[in-house]
Order: C-alpha cells, then structure tokens, then sequence
C-alpha cells in the first residue's frame, strides 16, 4: 500500500444546492443541503484514503465543536490525523458554498489567522512516505515539507489551485498542477498551453493544468501533451479539484506517470462531479477502475 502525506486546509462545508446562484440581497431558498468535511489538503488526503491509499494529513484546526467535526469525519475516512493540530481558542475553518443546478459553485471560506502557519507541524520524518502533496494555505510549511521529501527523493506535487505562488514552494516541488484561472495569473497567457511553456522557463517541476470540461495539460519535456475530460453530466464540482490532486499524489506515490498518472486523477474528479455534496461524492477504487476500463476503447 502506497503512502502519501498531505499537508494543506481542512474545512467544514455547508454545501447548499440552489436553482441559480444568489445575486441579489434577499432571502433565498436551497433545494438541496449537506454538511460536510472539505477543505484542498482535507479532500485530498481523503482521495488518496478512498482509492486504497495509506493517508497521512497535516493540517491545522481549532479545539472548537467544528474541529471536532472535522477531525471525527477525516478519522472515519481512514484518514491519520496524528498531525493534525488543534489550535487553541482558535475557530476551525468553514465555508459557505452555494452550487447550481449546472453543477457550477460559489464559496465562501473563512480561516482564522490565527492559526499557525504550518511550520510547527512538518514532520520531520518522511520514512515510509511515497509521495507528498501540499496546498497553498501555508506556503511556509509546504515549503520546508518538500525541501525535506526532495532530500529524499519523494515526489512533491503542489496543488496550486490559486495565485500567487511562492517561488521556493515551486522551485522544491516535482510536479505542479495548476487551476486554469493560476496558470493564466502567473503566466500572462490566456492560452494555457502557451502558458505552460512560459512557466517552465522558470520552474523545472513538470508542470499541468486542469481546465474543467476541457480536460488537462502537461509538460512533457518541451511538448504538451492533452487528455480530454471524461464525458460525464455533472452535478457538482465542488472539490474536482481536490479529487484530482489527491489521486495524482496517490498515483505518483505508485510509480505511475505521464498519461497514466493524469488519466486516473482526471477519471477520479470525472466520478466525483456526478455526485452533490463535495466530498460525499469522492469515488473508490474500483469505480475509478471501471471508468477507465469503460473508456479506454
């Protein structure tokens, strides 16, 4: 069983599903809810836990009733939430999300900033760790995770889902996965594949890009390759995103790479997306399996 050490933001999501999304300061009425863990790092760690992955997070909390929450939904996951640490006085955090009936979401996070940047809780052994992956909510500690897993020769993927990014969190990691909207901020380019090549000149980690119904692109040496979306209806995106870093990490962490790596992470965002709740929708294994076994012809 592959390792992967997820260090990024854990989250409490009160996932409401509306018609359209609200635009205007009134009462509005949700035709579907659900409270459920979420969270970049959170979600990932949870993925890798779910397609048969052993998970390790850390991640920082409250020692509030919504950590508690948290921590007990991680836990019954499979997720190893021993560095996971509970901050005291401080609020855990949580969002508000509203998502439409074309499956499209908006989110509103609050994170107390108080809470610690991330450096007190990087391990300082990575023994039996195959991969590790980190979002961008402390860039501190994502940094001095991969400086250590580089001296070891783990892979590093960044989930650089927002911009800016830290140069030193870029420069130690092996792989980043960029969102769109990241890519097009820190390159200038409007045309991803065009900007991927201009963010190489100064990053030498392989670089991808995830771009929704248009699937994903990546670096390979000087050429980019592309993997279209799986054909799905989707319902909900909230935690795609997520789901796809965490099963890249996951395949990384098995020796996968290239087409293979990206076309599992992509399957598994693929499945998650036809399911409402964020994380709730988050497949198995052999879902995963049978997706591309499905397509594959």
């Amino acid at each position: 069983m592959s390792s992967v050490l997820t260090f990024g933001i854990a989250v409490h999501d009160l996932v409401f599903q509306v018609d359209e999304m609200p635009h205007a300061p009134v009462k509005h009425r949700a035709i579907g809810f659900a409270a459920v863990g979420g969270g970049t790092g959170a979600n990932a760690a949870v993925t890798v836990a779910r397609l048969g992955g052993r998970s390790l997070l850390a991640s920082a909390i409250g020692d509030d009733g919504i950590g508690d929450t948290i921590l007990a939904e991680l836990e019954a996951d499979g997720v190893d939430c021993r560095l996971v640490h509970r901050a005291p006085g401080m609020v855990s955090p949580v969002s508000a999300v509203f998502v439409d009936t074309a499956g499209e979401r908006l989110v509103m996070n609050y994170k107390d900033p108080g809470l610690p940047n991330g450096m007190d809780f990087v391990p300082e052994d990575l023994s039996g760790i195959d991969a590790v992956m980190a979002d961008v909510r402390w860039e501190d500690g994502s940094t001095a995770l991969f400086e250590r897993a580089k001296a070891h020769g783990i892979p590093r993927l960044l989930d650089a889902d927002r911009a800016p990014v830290a140069e030193a969190t870029m420069r130690h990691a092996s792989h980043v996965a960029l969102s769109a909207p990241a890519l097009r901020h820190m390159s200038g380019e409007t045309d991803l594949p065009v900007g991927l090549r201009r963010l190489a000149k100064d990053c030498a980690a392989e670089l991808s890009v995830t771009d929704g119904a248009e699937g994903v692109f990546w670096l390979d040496g000087d050429i980019v390759r592309h993997l279209p979306a799986f054909a799905i209806e989707a319902v909900d995106t909230l935690g795609a995103g997520d789901v796809f870093h965490g099963a890249l990490a996951l395949a990384l962490a098995e020796g996968k790479s290239g087409a293979d790596a990206y076309r599992f992470a992509s399957a598994a965002a693929a499945i998650k997306c036809t399911h409402f709740g964020g994380r709730a929708g988050i497949p198995n294994r052999a879902a995963v399996e049978a997706l591309i076994t499905e397509t594959a012809g």
